[in-house]
Parts: C-alpha cells; sequence; structure tokens
C-alpha cells in the first residue's frame, strides 16, 4: 500500500504523516511532498493507494493538482482527500467537482480525520479486488473463447475434409486455397477479424460434394448435362447444410458455400449473381478455388502449369471473376508460391 502525501507547509506533513501512520500497518509506503509538482510526478509513474492533498500550494495549487490526476486515474480507483484552510463552501464544491472524493478543513479533527481515511482505504482495496477479479474474468473469458474458436475451427476443417476425402488428390486442396483466400482479403483491406474468419470459413466452400454421388464427383471424364446439373446442384447443399448457425463464422461459410461458383458477368450458378450483388467472400473464394482447382490434378484431368492457370485468371477478369479479388492476389504472388510449397498434396 503506498500513500502520498502533498502539503507545501512541513509542519503539516508531519502531522498528517503521523496521523496517517497510526491508521496503517507498518509495511505501507507514506511519500510525502512539500513541492507539488514534484508530487504530480511521482503519482503519474506510481499510483498511490490515497492521496491527500492541500488547497492552496504554490506552482499549482490543490485543485488543479487533482483535475492533473484525474485524467490518469478515475473516480472509482484513487481516492482522494482535500485539507484545506478555507471554509468557503465554494472551494469545497470546486474540489469535489474536480474529482476528490472527500474534503476536510484545517485544523484536522482526528475524530474527523481517522473514519474518513479509514472509509477511502477501505473503498480502495474494494475497487482493487474487483479490479483483480475483472482482469481474473476477462481472461478467463479470453481463454475459454480462444477455446471454443479452436474447437469450432477443429470441427469447421474434419466437416470441411469430409467432402475432399472422397477424392484423396485434393486432400492439401482446401488448406491451399483457404490461405489464399485470407491473402486476397487481406490485400483488399478486410480487418484482421475478418480475414482470420474467411481463413476458416474458406475450406468449407465444397461441403455440398457431400450430396454428390461418386460416380459424378469422380468420373474421369467430362460430365454430361444431366450430370452437370447434379454437380451444380452442391452449392445449394452446402449452404442448406451450414444455414441457420448463430456462428458468424458458419454463417460465412454458408455464404461462400452458395456464391463462390458465382461469376462476375452473371453467367455463374446457382442465382446467377452478377458484380457486387456476389458477397465479396464468395468473389474471393472464386479466384482462390479456382486457381488451385487448376494447378491440382483431378480424376479428369492433369495439373495445370502455373503460367497456364495465371493466364486463365487474368483473362477472366470482369467475366469469370472480380478484377479487383484478382488483382490482389496477384499482387502477392510470392506468397502464393510460398503456400502452394507449405501445403503440398500427399
Amino acid at each position: 500500500m503506498a500513500i502520498a502525501i502533498v502539503d507545501d507547509t512541513p509542519l503539516n506533513l508531519t502531522l498528517i504523516q503521523a496521523l496517517v501512520r497510526k491508521l496503517t500497518p507498518p509495511e505501507t509506503e507514506l511519500v510525502t511532498f512539500s513541492q507539488p509538482l514534484e508530487g504530480l510526478q511521482w503519482c503519474a509513474s506510481n499510483e498511490p493507494d490515497l492521496l491527500i492533498v492541500d488547497y492552496m500550494m504554490p506552482d499549482i495549487n490543490g485543485i488543479d493538482f487533482i483535475r492533473t490526476l484525474r485524467k490518469l486515474y478515475p473516480a472509482d480507483s484513487v481516492p482522494i482527500l482535500m485539507v484545506t484552510a478555507a471554509h468557503e463552501k465554494e472551494v469545497r464544491y470546486e474540489s469535489l467537482g474536480a474529482g476528490a472524493n472527500d474534503f476536510l478543513t484545517k485544523p484536522i479533527d482526528r475524530n474527523e480525520f481517522d473514519p474518513r481515511v479509514r472509509t477511502m482505504l477501505s473503498l480502495r482495496e474494494s475497487h482493487k479486488r474487483l479490479r483483480s477479479w475483472n482482469d481474473d474474468l476477462r481472461e478467463a473469458v479470453i481463454r475459454k473463447t480462444a477455446e471454443i474458436a479452436a474447437r469450432e475451427q477443429e470441427t469447421v476443417m474434419r466437416l470441411a475434409r469430409a467432402a475432399e476425402f472422397r477424392d484423396p488428390e485434393t486432400g492439401a486442396h482446401i488448406l491451399r486455397m483457404a490461405h489464399y483466400s485470407q491473402l486476397i482479403a487481406r490485400r483488399l483491406g478486410l480487418d484482421d477479424a475478418l480475414c482470420e474468419r474467411i481463413l476458416v470459413a474458406a475450406p468449407m466452400h465444397d461441403i455440398g460434394k457431400v450430396g454428390t454421388p461418386d460416380h459424378i464427383l469422380l468420373k474421369p471424364g467430362r460430365l454430361d448435362d444431366e450430370e452437370l446439373a447434379i454437380m451444380r446442384r452442391h452449392p445449394r447443399i452446402g449452404h442448406d447444410i451450414l444455414t441457420g448457425s448463430a456462428s458468424p463464422m458458419i454463417q460465412m461459410a454458408a455464404e461462400i458455400a452458395l456464391t463462390h461458383h458465382e461469376k462476375y458477368d452473371g453467367s455463374g450458378y446457382p442465382d446467377g449473381l452478377a458484380g457486387e450483388a456476389i458477397p465479396l467472400v464468395g468473389r474471393i473464394v472464386a479466384v482462390a478455388d479456382v486457381f488451385d482447382a487448376l494447378t491440382s490434378p483431378r480424376p479428369y484431368k492433369a495439373a495445370w502449369e502455373l503460367e497456364r492457370a495465371a493466364s486463365f485468371l487474368r483473362e477472366g477478369k470482369g467475366a469469370h471473376f472480380d478484377p479487383a479479388c484478382v488483382d490482389a492476389f496477384f499482387d502477392q504472388w510470392d506468397a502464393v508460391l510460398e503456400i502452394r510449397d507449405r501445403f503440398k498434396d500427399e
């Protein structure tokens, strides 16, 4: 415990210090200042448990001292007792308005001084305990929130792998396209929380493929019209699986699942949305997903060379893809290559 006493009269400092010493444990630190600016400097660096300050002092009076200190410590944290020889009500009102918690006039009456100091110290201890409890609660909330987020992310990744597991050649696809999506989102200026959310939500883009028959999903050749129509149901199936969740991340995943096959010119599916009518996350994932699909082997095709896939994306600006998303992707080409190298198909 530390108590600061500020009074330009040495005799008053000695008297107040003696009174406080009788009320506090021996280990209490009592610091006294006859120069108010020195006292203010000390208080700015050391949060006192109680401040007792005189009103009439050189350089800065007690009221201005309190006003300055209250910019550092709110009224419910550090208690302040103003002591003055002035008996005017205006001084009392002004000191309380400046942030003093209590007010005493000189000469100090010990019968009045003792209970007021005890009360202020008791309130200070209660505040410290409450602050400690709040800190503990905040840490517990942060810890539990992180645990929930980790479990949610694990569930999402496992669910996403369910769609990819039937095609072992694309096992790392969900990791690569998720990180590509996050790269694009960051380049477009989305905030950190949304960029982190898209990293976790993007892998669920093809969760609707769990409803696609194997003979279509794994067909080595081109799909006929009937098979293509069945394949094109997976965005809506994925949306139906994910929609209705209270989780913002699952809500984003549902939006991605539904819209990542829409095209910027309106020729995509399932709803034929165009331009900015397609949610931004859908436009982002469209670029990331197509690039990784082109550069990965599939049952129906070999992997494309990087230059060929890059040309396809550039040529598709304004038609298949949002031009801003394509530009954001290529603005970070070195990072794209690093992700490809980090998440290789086994």
